[in-house]
């Protein structure tokens, strides 16, 4: 085995994490239960996650002083202090929207997260000492702190990768997941009361469907933030909730109204036909 995947799958099997994994996201979920506070954490307002798209920043700019720090010379020198205190600058929003999607997360996934926010905190602590060591006349003592952040922080970059590609954290669970085109029949009328849902199977997906008087209304049944069951959410004011992490979207058209998904639910027109429900793919 790579000595590097040997290495994570070593931490996803090191069960000794949970507590302190626990608490903290315990905490961080105090922290982000504002509506607004998690639709900007999240990036619901943005339709991507936004912690990826933060990352780009305190990895550019602490790459970039690395790089003058190493080839640049002493004319490159204030570029890189800059660049230093750019990546301490964005690294806090950063941090914050890597916690709010980590404390959605278990197991395995749970236990790499908090050394991945570990490694990337050191790195933070590196660089900004580093930036006292450049401010105080120290240039040897502020380019070794910086390259050993930079170091810290590829391996920090290296387990975020394992997350995203290996475990799938925060990827739209309902991508690939496609229903039919044509009016497809998937329950009689009489076994869905009004006020009453249900979870059926339209083609190669499942669907959840909702009664209101005559009108039904239908969206994907698997939450596409983290997979969650949303026949076995709460369904109010026009909206389903997930019971995983309480996104909320609405039955019409599948918008977001509160996170942490990123990504609208699928929905589907749905009829009543011949005393049949049926359902089809919009678009």
């Amino acid at each position: 085995m790579n000595p590097l995947h040997a290495l994570v799958d070593a931490i996803e099997h090191f069960d000794r994490l949970d507590g302190v994994a626990a608490a903290v996201s315990k905490a961080v979920g105090k922290a982000v239960q504002p509506r607004s506070v998690r639709n900007t954490l999240s990036g619901t307002l943005l339709g991507h996650p936004l912690h990826p798209v933060l990352t780009d920043f305190p990895i550019g700019a602490w790459s970039m002083a690395t790089l003058l720090d190493a080839v640049g010379g002493p004319a490159s020198e204030p570029a890189a202090d800059i660049l230093v205190a750019a990546g301490i600058a964005t690294a806090v929003p950063t941090a914050a929207a890597g916690l709010n999607d980590w404390s959605d997360t278990q197991g395995k996934s749970r236990r790499v997260g908090l050394v991945h926010a570990a490694a990337n905190g050191t790195a933070l602590c590196l660089f900004s000492s580093s930036a006292v060591a450049r401010a105080s006349g120290n240039r040897a003592a502020g380019r070794a702190l910086g390259l050993a952040g930079f170091g810290v922080l590829m391996f920090g970059g290296f387990l975020g990768g394992h997350l995203v590609f290996a475990n799938t954290v925060n990827v739209n669970k309902t991508a690939g997941r496609t229903g039919p085109r044509q009016w497809t029949p998937v329950l009689a009328e009489s076994e869905l009361a009004d006020g009453a849902h249900r979870k059926v199977d339209a083609g190669k997906v499942s669907v959840l469907l909702y009664r209101s008087g005559s009108k039904v209304q239908a969206l994907d049944s698997v939450c596409s933030h983290m997979g969650g069951p949303l026949d076995e959410g709460t369904i109010a004011d026009g909206c389903v909730t997930c019971p995983w992490h309480g996104s909320t979207f609405r039955l019409d058209d599948g918008h977001i109204v509160r996170g942490p998904a990123t990504t609208p639910q699928p929905s589907y027109e749905a009829r009543v036909n011949e005393g049949q429900i049926e359902v089809r793919r919009r678009g």
